[in-house]
């Protein structure tokens, strides 16, 4: 599944405890508050970035604002555009944005001028019934493609829900306005995705003739996922290939001849690989079926080149697939890239590629190519950064030999500012969610801001990681249980092997995926003092049929024919082995591990007279987004470790 990786804030002991340097201070709640972080949205055809700087506070939601920057780094000037307009890319000319803008509390098409900066008013909207989902410019910039849900609005919707599959078909209209109509009414399953981002469900051919798109079955009424890729027109949607299994990301290929797209042949639903299917029809092919790596996002840009972005180990690339094979282009050697490069969606322009990077030490930023390797055009929060204290970023690697295994693992370790060699620390394990995700060589807020309480922070990626090829991937199919709790259970092994990890002083903490990682754990071993379980799964019959998602690539057994298939790691069923203190920490509104998994282990624990507490945010989604719901977060693990980990 694909859950939100996130971030918390833990709140800093004071810097002068820890002696640094005068103005120094170990990175704390209120350094990731005021963290600003940039990443590339779009190019225009002169060359011109436009950007997102994103940041928190001590209340409310996430601010974000919209920047342009030439490419040399120079003319950086934030745009005053309105608050409920989202833009996502350049209109044809340049001179307009096109994007997102909320009327009604509903998302519709529309542009927005560059030359009125400051105005209210849309110099085009496309107003559809139930709103508009993601767009596509035709290569000529004639014409746009929204993905939207084509039903009329119930009439009772402020009173009620209505749980049936959504639905999302193919709306084309002119750039002024004119002439929308729904092609290929056929298709009502039309897969989410970002144009330029890496997961476009609908693409323009190189004509501006078609458009190439990417159906799935949806979630409510299956039990299985199969994808479809047809070729639609005015005319209607031929059928090119039929997937068995879940596809991300199309771009038409040698000269619109193939489409190109992600998929996978493994049971976990993580498009893994590169694939190609001729765009007249035929057998989908496995490019890179030898991959010892994972190829998460792909996109196309107007040049015809396919850009793929390639999660190595915890690092990730930009590759570019022609002739049928990756060849890596551009890295960042300190850190990782995040997502395919934006670049214009229009030819006859500059060739301008921006990306968005980051590393152990420094926020999000934009980078652009120059001579070859990418360099930072924008520099958000190092005024800041240069503030504050931070230890030791490595990447290290380990053997998990439990029962036999021998399994190399990898992972990131953070340590505290002025580490000292051969002194024991408090230490914490901290499992990532997804579980098909990995952790990257960025600044993690919340491994800094544990370590800005003196602990060691081990981030392993455990079976059932991206980044290490599909076997590796797979094999936490039917196993997250054992195999990526053994895989957990040895990076503190391995921390302690290194001298780095006291043993009366260990902690584990994890959300969603990593949630349920935690509270397997303290069902297994009673070495750790402290764990903190954020919307975890535990109870796997009921969460495969309840979570907002598809669920089957745990395993795609149906929980009424074989109960004890799931029961094996539904950890309330294991809650009387349980000895290690366990905050639970959930968002009333979560729908994609729904709260009731919490608050059924919190009930059997407490009945059971175990150390537990459990919180819950009014409102909150998966992970909250109030940043007063975040900030207490961090009290409440900080109360925690502070009062069971010492």
């Amino acid at each position: 599944m694909k859950l939100i990786r996130f971030a918390i804030v833990i709140i800093g002991i004071t810097s002068a405890a820890w002696g640094q340097e005068a103005g120094q201070h170990p990175f704390d709640a209120h350094d990731w508050a005021r963290l600003r972080s940039a990443h590339a949205a779009a190019a225009a055809k002169d060359g011109e970035i436009l950007y997102q700087v994103s940041f928190g506070g001590e209340k409310g939601p996430t601010h974000h604002e919209w920047w342009v920057i030439a490419a040399d780094g120079s003319g950086a000037k934030k745009l005053d555009l309105p608050e409920d307009f989202k833009p996502q890319g350049f209109t044809h000319d340049g001179s307009s944005l096109y994007g997102f803008y909320k009327v009604n509390k509903q998302g519709q098409f529309a542009v927005f001028s560059l030359e009125a900066n400051g105005s209210s008013a849309p110099a085009m909207l496309v107003m559809l019934p139930r709103g508009s989902g993601s767009a596509v410019p035709s290569p000529d910039g004639s014409r746009y493609a929204i993905l939207a849900d084509p039903r009329a609005p119930d009439a009772l919707a402020e009173v009620r829900d209505v749980i049936e599959p959504d639905e999302t078909s193919l709306y084309v209209v002119n750039a002024d306005g004119t002439g929308g109509k729904w092609w290929c009414g056929n298709l009502k399953d039309i897969s989410g995705g970002i144009p330029g981002g890496g997961g476009a469900a609908a693409i323009w051919s190189p004509d501006g003739s078609s458009l190439a798109v990417l159906s799935a079955t949806p979630k409510i009424g299956f039990h299985y996922v199969r994808s479809t890729i047809d070729v639609c027109n005015a005319s209607g949607a031929r059928k090119v290939a039929e997937i068995g299994n879940s596809v991300s990301g199309l771009a038409w290929a040698e000269g619109g001849k193939e489409i190109a797209f992600l998929s996978t042949t493994g049971k976990v639903l993580t498009p893994d690989h590169v694939w190609t299917v001729a765009a007249a029809g035929g057998a989908p092919v496995d490019r890179t079926p030898k991959l010892d790596a994972s190829a998460v996002q792909l996109a196309g840009d107007a040049r015809g080149r396919i850009w793929v972005l390639v999660n190595r180990g915890v690092q990730s690339e930009v590759d570019q697939f022609a002739s049928g094979a990756l060849k890596t282009e551009y890295r960042w050697s300190a850190g990782t890239i995040s997502g395919v490069p934006a670049f214009a969606e229009f030819a006859g322009g500059d060739d301008q590629l921006a990306f968005t990077v980051s590393d152990p030490e420094h926020a999000s930023n934009v980078a652009v190519v120059k001579g070859g390797e990418l360099s930072k055009i924008t520099h958000e929060s190092d005024e800041q950064l240069a503030k504050v204290e931070l230890g030791a970023v490595k990447t290290v690697k380990w053997t998990n030999k439990n029962g036999g295994a021998n399994v190399p693992l990898q992972g990131i370790a953070t340590f505290p500012a002025r580490y000292v060699e051969g002194k024991k620390y408090p230490f914490l394990v901290l499992p990532h969610g997804g579980p098909e995700a990995n952790d990257t060589l960025a600044l993690d807020s919340l491994s800094r801001m544990i370590a800005g309480l003196g602990y060691v922070v081990l981030q392993p990626e455990y079976r059932g990681s991206t980044g290490y090829g599909e076997e590796f991937l797979d094999s936490i199919y039917q196993h997250f249980g054992d195999r990526a709790y053994e895989d957990v259970n040895s990076a503190t092994d391995y921390a302690s092997a290194q001298g780095w990890a006291d043993p009366n002083r260990l902690a584990i903490f994890g959300w969603s995926a990593g949630g349920f990682m935690t509270s397997w754990t303290v069902t297994q071993t009673g070495r750790y003092k402290a764990a903190v379980e954020g919307a975890g799964i535990t109870d796997w019959g009921s969460f495969m049929w309840t979570s907002d998602v598809q669920q089957i690539d745990y395993d795609a057994r149906w929980p009424a024919e074989d109960p004890e298939a799931f029961r094996r790691f539904s950890v309330v069923d294991f809650a009387a082995k349980v000895t290690t203190p366990l905050l639970i920490l959930h968002g009333a509104a979560d729908h994609r591990v729904p709260t009731y998994q919490g608050r059924e282990y919190f009930e059997v624990l407490a009945a059971r007279g175990k150390t537990v507490r459990m919180v819950t945010y009014p409102g909150s989604p998966h992970f909250p987004v109030l940043w007063e719901q975040r900030l207490n977060v961090a009290q409440e693990i900080v109360d925690w470790l502070g009062k069971y980990n010492q």
